[in-house]
């Protein structure tokens, strides 16, 4: 197998090393593209083919991104190569479980539009997300024609945690687009996150996609019709490949404390200062956070949303947790029964 021409689809070593040594030819390796629901799209070596949903999670839960070993005579999965990066969500709605988005991502686009979609508070939820996922964000602020001062909105975005990279362009314009051509490059995987109507579709078309369908701007709130409405994976004229997300209407964090303390690490510095170890940073005595607001060293913005998301994710974390015991509970007592009637069958 042409190890070397997966690479233009993500292919990296760490997956190499988890093939089995002596394949000989019974299995091929191919990357979820995307899922239809009954049928599961491939990108291979010998291009793009579909694999019966049963057969394709025959190795467990998929996300586009996934890399499967397959049997080369029915496609059924016989491997779900180990995830380099994970992207996961709340899923939408009261009931508390996990959605995958996509796997084996190396850069996050972090989308928002230098309009009415501005929102400082929206890109730190995404910034947890992505840091708790393992991947590198990168802040892309689009649609800069339409403010009067990017720039502005730029060094905003800039001062939510040192180092963050933030570029400010007009999707449509190629020149524009070429500032993320270095994440983009061959064998590196990058995803877009966002609101609906930030120009995502029209930024992944820019980048060299081609054929996704955008929407005009709305007059009344400048935002574009929503239009993409699945998760797909893309090959890039630059080597790369690129995954393209629906716009995301509820993002609610799941259990990821470790992304929030990276993001929100100068209140956990702050906080270490606190005199007491349970302080909630709400006015209680001695509280160093409190005191860094008050002397405005500290946005009480910033300080806000920190304590929602950790409000959020803690009680997220801990319902994913009570899930997935009452999961274990329930599969041990299936066995439990399947183990009794097999008893009684052989007593009698």
């Amino acid at each position: 197998m042409d190890y070397q021409q997966l690479r233009a689809i993500g292919w990296k070593p760490f997956f190499q090393q988890q093939l089995p040594p002596d394949d000989d030819g019974a299995t091929v390796v191919a990357r979820v593209s995307a899922h239809f629901g009954s049928q599961v799209l491939m990108l291979g070596t010998s291009g793009e083919f579909r694999v019966p949903v049963q057969l394709a999670e025959s190795a467990g839960e998929l996300a586009v991104g996934d890399w499967l070993l397959l049997s080369s005579d029915d496609h059924r999965a016989v491997l779900r190569l180990e995830r380099h990066t994970l992207l996961h969500r709340k899923a939408a709605g009261a009931e508390v479980k996990s959605q995958l988005i996509a796997a084996n991502i190396d850069t996050i686009f972090i989308v928002c539009s230098c309009n009415e979609d501005f929102n400082l508070s929206r890109i730190e939820r995404y910034l947890a997300l992505a840091v708790e996922a393992g991947t590198t964000p990168v802040v892309v602020l689009t649609k800069s024609d339409l403010c009067d001062d990017p720039d502005a909105l730029r060094r905003q975005a800039e001062q939510l945690h040192a180092g963050l990279l933030v570029e400010t362009l007009d999707a449509r314009d190629p020149q524009h687009a070429e500032a993320l051509e270095p994440w983009c490059g061959p064998g590196q995987t990058v995803a877009l996150l966002g609101s609906s109507g930030v120009g995502k579709s029209t930024l992944a078309n820019t980048l060299g996609v081609g054929g996704l369908a955008i929407g005009e701007i709305r007059e009344t709130d400048g935002k574009g019709r929503h239009t993409t409405t699945a998760r797909s994976l893309h090959p890039l004229s630059t080597g790369g490949v690129l995954i393209d997300n629906p716009g995301i209407r509820e993002l609610q964090l799941p259990a990821c404390e470790d992304g929030l303390h990276d993001v929100f690490d100068d209140i956990v510095a702050l906080a270490a200062n606190c005199r007491f170890n349970d302080c909630n940073h709400n006015g209680d005595a001695g509280c160093a956070v409190t005191a860094a607001v008050e002397a405005g060293e500290l946005d009480q913005r910033r300080l806000a949303n920190y304590l929602k998301l950790l409000a959020e994710q803690a009680h997220n974390a801990r319902t994913l947790a009570e899930r997935r015991e009452a999961d274990r509970k329930l599969g041990r007592f299936y066995k439990s029964v399947i183990k009794g009637k097999r008893r009684l069958r052989d007593e009698t």
